[in-house]
């Protein structure tokens, strides 16, 4: 049997190599498909990125379709059964680097609205599709770029569905509300260098730190809500010494994350954190990066249309959840009412042999399609 059109575009996406930041040409073959059917395709490229923005129709509502052409590096490549960068099919499954994360979500939704505007020309409101190939790097060019032109141009968003690899076991078991934010600091304590047979003569930094960390472990920051757990604090690295067994060392850095519900704020955070500190008595120094804010969609349009969707399609019930890390839906969701992220089963996610399940494409596409049908149709 020959391959549908939804696994033919998977595949000559997958054979692209586009490790971040570069598209390795995929957004151009999707332009290639999109102006056909009546999508104004423009190229935003900032510094090295690029970034595609389709849009058919000038009116609300507008539903925008998000995802990255970008991949993540091969890991070593004598531990791939097959070329990361040429499509294999195995044993039910399809190989290749980008083929859960999220190539296979990005040729889903392009065919899906081929096929709704083919059946649909005269649907209300208005199809998007942004992509980039800045999500698997540090996301400064990529997405967050485009909103802010977005924004500037006064073009609103209403619904927006990012093409992220949510599902766990099946196809349309989970679908993310939201994410949780992203805050991380680099904390370093200042002693005094000496010797460890006189100690009375040094200040050991590590020593120092012990009581406040443990306080700072121990800390239950907030309590979490119906959609998201509570926020957690983790340490990820701690560096001290010089090497020698000798020294008392003069710092100890330690690197922490916060990843935290709606319940906190950065600055809440941050005050707690520089409390616990001066109440030590610390002499320290802070640098903050926040990765993003946290952000949710209630239950609303969205969800329920791409809940029928699922449930027409595959019979499941999905499950709304804020788990995992973050993604380009924080920026969307700061233009954006209701972001919503649902994609294929994401086990082998950024591993080596990552895959996609063959039978899931034509699934995806058609819930992707029928989500459409849902929120651009007038009802009868």
């Amino acid at each position: 049997m020959s391959d549908s059109v939804v696994l033919q575009l998977t595949k000559d996406l997958l054979a692209r190599p586009s490790v971040t930041p570069f598209d390795g040409d995929c957004q151009r073959v999707l332009a290639g498909r999109l102006a056909p059917v009546g999508f104004d395709c423009e190229s935003m490229v900032f510094g090295e990125v690029a970034n595609l923005w389709a849009r058919r129709g000038t009116v609300q509502p507008l539903l925008v379709f998000a995802g990255h052409t970008d991949v993540v590096p091969t890991g070593p490549l004598d531990r791939w059964d097959s070329d990361p960068f040429v499509p294999t099919e195995r044993d039910g499954m399809l190989y290749a680097r980008g083929a859960a994360d999220m190539k296979s979500s990005i040729a889903a939704f392009v065919v899906a609205v081929e096929e709704f505007v083919t059946a649909h020309p005269d649907h209300k409101g208005s199809i998007g599709l942004l992509i980039t190939a800045d999500e698997e790097g540090p996301s400064v060019n990529g997405t967050v770029k485009v909103c802010d032109e977005l924004k500037k141009r006064g073009e609103q968003l209403d619904y927006c569905i990012v093409g992220e690899p949510t599902s766990v076991s099946a196809l349309g078991d989970t679908v993310k509300n939201g994410r949780r934010g992203s805050l991380s600091g680099k904390l370093t304590i200042k002693g005094k260098q000496g010797h460890v047979a006189y100690p009375h003569l040094a200040r050991n930094p590590i020593h120092l730190l012990a009581p406040a960390l443990l306080e700072l472990t121990s800390q239950q920051w907030d309590s979490g809500n119906d959609y998201f757990p509570a926020t957690t604090f983790q340490v990820s690295n701690l560096h001290s010494g010089t090497g020698a067994t000798n020294v008392v060392p003069g710092t100890a850095v330690v690197d922490f994350n916060f990843r935290f519900s709606t319940e906190s704020t950065p600055e809440s955070l941050k005050t707690r954190v520089q409390t616990i500190l001066l109440e030590h008595q610390l002499d320290y120094d802070l640098e903050w990066t926040l990765g993003g804010k946290p952000f949710l969609t209630p239950k609303g349009e969205l969800s329920t249309a791409l809940a029928m969707a699922i449930k027409q399609e595959t019979g499941i019930d999905t499950e709304l959840s804020t788990t995992g890390g973050t993604s380009d839906g924080r920026f969307i969701a700061q233009m954006c009412p209701q972001v919503i992220e649902f994609g294929p089963i994401n086990a082998s996610i950024h591993q080596v042999n990552e895959h996609v399940r063959l039978d899931t494409l034509e699934p995806l596409k058609n819930i992707y399609r029928r989500t459409l049908e849902q929120l651009l149709l007038d009802k009868a």
